[in-house]
């Protein structure tokens, strides 16, 4: 391993990055039977590391996948991992790390005993992908691909089973290319995009409120938690409801929260504006205090290391 190399974590075993990998029996492989998370510095320290560890725990839960570490350990290797190959970076830069966690290899494609396989890995953020857009907002575009179904697995499962995202993007990038997919359920409710949590924002007799579908019915996403957060030491009303896509193109604005980019917002909904089809005072506001909780400028700094 070169200095210069980021490393990674594979089954108790600390390498370079490039040499991580895991088998073609893996059910992670075989079956996208990974439970998985998100996380991402800022000023190479990992944001909300308890709540994103709270979340892998149900997870592993659900699927009754035992790691065979402990949370201090999660956390622990987590943020040994961070600090070691944050140092790596252009300097101002963050990073996105990895948790991945499978049941370990597929008894139809291999034989003998076998453990589940862990992985933490980091990766540099991808911020030329959303620089522009906290100034243009995102493109949305309905998709006739449904939400898996709440008997198929619980939405606060994150897995990495998730070739209905993909082809919901396909189908928007024909219709309305470069737009972000938007996810409905049996019902036509609004449930999420691809990869974020989908909030509505309505002003109206001088009183703020923000729109979530409820509970249980989504991935609880951290970055949604957060605006939450930010709402109410605002001292606007965070309401939990259905919503149909007719009520998401007559917002005052939609906003999308998800890990990497925090928080965007959406100027567009089947090539038509949303409100004024620019970045609203909302999302403004809210971006400010998210600036303000983290102590770094996450516009200026997405936009300066775009083309890093």
């Amino acid at each position: 391993m070169t200095s210069s190399e980021p490393q990674a974590y594979l089954n108790g075993q600390w390498l370079p990055a490039s040499q991580a990998s895991i088998g073609l029996a893996d059910a992670g492989f075989v079956l996208g039977a990974t439970v998985s998370e998100q996380l991402r510095t800022f000023g190479g320290k990992l944001f909300r590391l308890e709540a994103h560890l709270d979340r892998l725990e149900r997870s592993l839960a659900i699927t009754g996948v035992t790691p065979g570490i402990t949370r201090q350990e999660f956390q622990q290797i987590a943020m040994q991992l961070a600090e070691t190959n944050h140092v790596r970076l252009p300097p101002g830069s963050d990073l996105g790390l990895a948790i991945l966690v499978t049941p370990g290899l597929y008894g139809s494609f291999a034989h003998g005993a076998s453990r589940p396989t862990v992985v933490l890995h980091t990766y540099p953020l991808s911020f030329a992908r959303w620089a522009e857009k906290y100034n243009t907002g995102e493109s949305l575009s309905a998709s006739t691909v449904e939400l898996v179904s709440l008997r198929s697995w619980p939405a606060e499962l994150k897995c990495r089973s998730r070739m209905h995202y993909y082809l919901a993007e396909l189908e928007a990038n024909r219709r309305h290319p470069g737009s972000r997919a938007v996810l409905c359920d049996a019902l036509g409710n609004v449930r999420e995009t691809a990869n974020a949590n989908v909030l509505l924002a309505n002003i109206e007799s001088g009183v703020t409120t923000l729109i979530s579908p409820p509970r249980g019915t989504i991935l609880p996403g951290i970055s949604q938690g957060v605006v939450a957060e930010l709402t109410d030491a605002a001292g606007w009303k965070f309401e939990e409801r259905d919503f149909t896509l007719d009520e998401l193109a007559d917002a005052d604005e939609v906003l999308l929260t998800t890990t990497p980019w925090c928080v965007l917002p959406v100027s567009q909904y089947e090539g038509r504006p949303i409100g004024e089809g620019s970045p609203g005072p909302v999302y403004t506001r809210l971006m400010e205090a998210w600036c303000q909780l983290v102590g770094i400028d996450i516009v200026k700094q997405a936009q300066q290391h775009a083309n890093v």
